[in-house]
């Protein structure tokens, strides 16, 4: 076992944990004070339910030995079976197979949370968590297997020897996908896409919407996400060293270089910067760089992180035009960015920085490359797509996915909770007067004597 990569991942781990309540802070200031703690409870929620999932049947079905031509593994780790030996990481490092575990449950949390942030304000929070359960079950932990899955990385024998076969698009189709571009934020803003389209509009938009309640909360969520994604990218190279350094950095470049594009875009379109956009355009920065930030240079990541900035800042307008009501822009933000980065791997890929990864067109790669990173970005598009279009239906026949409109209008914590996060209708505060202090007449001091009168020797005269 290599102690410091064991404690690099173990880290890695609880900062992308911290990521989910930083997502929840990010969405609960963007929308009404009345709907807040709903939304907050949906991200929460998730670390609960995805973290069970994951202990009977998610972790296997995800890097379990492929049981159907690289689309799902089998049941082998059910209950984590068979996961208290060690994996090989970067040259031939050795982490215990748990941590490798804990790390990848995060990535299945705050992949499910993502998608609160489209509907979020309308949704029954039973409907979400029954969502979340199948969901989960039939795209996430499937569509993680394509892209996580190495042959042979999982558990190994006493001898070091490993025979299972994992996902289809990281050992067939050879696409790059560093830490979940299409494996997080395609498939969740292709998810979200599908949940607004089947839940409808919010009650009177686009005309009248809740506006932020607290945007302060909203550049905290950004500033947590911000700092849980450097073990979000960074801890994917499971091992402390110059992979991790090199995800670290262009984490970073990436991040600032789309913040900065964003509230430029917004300078030229609406006159003035806003708050709200500085956080949007750091995650939009966040998700691009994501598939990217073990393969390219610095030069590379700055690239990706304006493109970003300024696409995405672009993107949120049209829902708009094609009329689906995307409350907090995640298929904006998180469609189109992990589209961004994803495909320009295809084109600033660097060998010299990362060997495994090979070169992008720009470096003298060619377009194999980049048709490989279009085939697995599209694949991971239209399945999650078309299957969370299936069960976002199922759960609206059955439950309902959606509050009543009274309950929408007049804000949902109180109809799904029975809690507001504010109390606005406090009494007026009663002045009350502290009553004197009573002295008992057998207690009382005796009066003292007058004090002589000074007088001087004239008045005697």
């Amino acid at each position: 076992m290599n102690s410091g990569d064991t404690a690099w991942v173990l880290a890695s781990a609880a900062l992308v944990m911290l990521m989910t309540p930083g997502l929840a802070f990010f969405y609960g200031g963007m929308v009404g004070g009345k709907s807040v703690l709903n939304m907050l409870m949906m991200n929460f929620v998730c670390l609960g339910v995805v973290s069970t999932l994951w202990l009977l049947y998610g972790y296997s079905e995800s890097f379990g030995d492929d049981a159907f031509q690289g689309l799902v593994g089998d049941m082998s780790h059910s209950l984590l079976r068979m996961t208290q030996g060690s994996l090989s990481g970067p040259a031939g490092h050795q982490i215990p197979t748990m941590a490798f575990v804990m790390f990848q449950l995060m990535f299945a949390v705050i992949t499910t949370a993502l998608i609160t942030g489209a509907i979020a304000g309308r949704t029954r929070f039973w409907s979400w968590v029954a969502f979340t359960v199948l969901w989960t079950t039939v795209v996430y932990f499937p569509v993680a297997h394509w892209v996580f899955s190495a042959s042979g990385f999982t558990d190994t024998d006493a001898s070091g020897n490993s025979t299972e076969v994992g996902g289809w698009i990281i050992n067939r189709l050879k696409a790059f996908d560093f830490a979940g571009g299409t494996a997080v934020h395609i498939n969740a803003g292709a998810a979200a896409l599908a949940v607004v389209l089947v839940v409808g509009e919010r009650h009177g938009w686009p005309r009248s919407i809740s506006r932020p309640h607290n945007v302060p909360f909203t550049l905290l969520g950004a500033s947590l996400l911000w700092f849980g994604w450097y073990g979000f990218n960074a801890g994917s190279a499971l091992t402390a060293g110059n992979l991790a350094a090199l995800a670290f950095t262009n984490t970073t470049i990436a991040t600032g270089a789309a913040s900065l594009a964003w509230i430029v875009v917004e300078q030229l379109r609406d006159g003035k910067p806003t708050t709200i956009g500085a956080s949007s355009g750091a995650v939009a920065g966040l998700v691009a760089i994501t598939p990217a930030c073990g393969f390219v240079g610095a030069i590379g990541a700055l690239c990706i992180g304006l493109v970003a900035g300024v696409c995405c800042a672009l993107a949120v307008s049209l829902k708009y035009v094609f009329g689906y009501d995307d409350s907090l822009d995640v298929v904006g933000v998180h469609l189109v960015g992990g589209l961004v980065g994803t495909l320009l791997i295809g084109l600033f890929a660097d060998a010299s920085v990362n060997p495994a990864g090979g070169n992008g067109l720009l470096f003298g790669g060619g377009l194999a490359q980049l048709e490989r990173q279009a085939v697995a970005a599209l694949a991971v598009l239209a399945y999650s797509f078309l299957a969370t279009l299936l069960l976002a239906w199922i759960i609206h026949r059955l439950l309902g996915f959606r509050v009543d409109d009274e309950a929408e209008v007049n804000g949902i914590d109180e109809a799904e909770h029975a809690e507001s996060a504010y109390d606005t209708h406090a009494p007026a505060p009663v002045t009350v007067t502290p009553p004197q202090p009573r002295v008992s007449p057998q207690r009382r001091q005796p009066t003292p004597p007058p004090r002589p009168v000074q007088r001087s020797r004239d008045q005697y005269w």
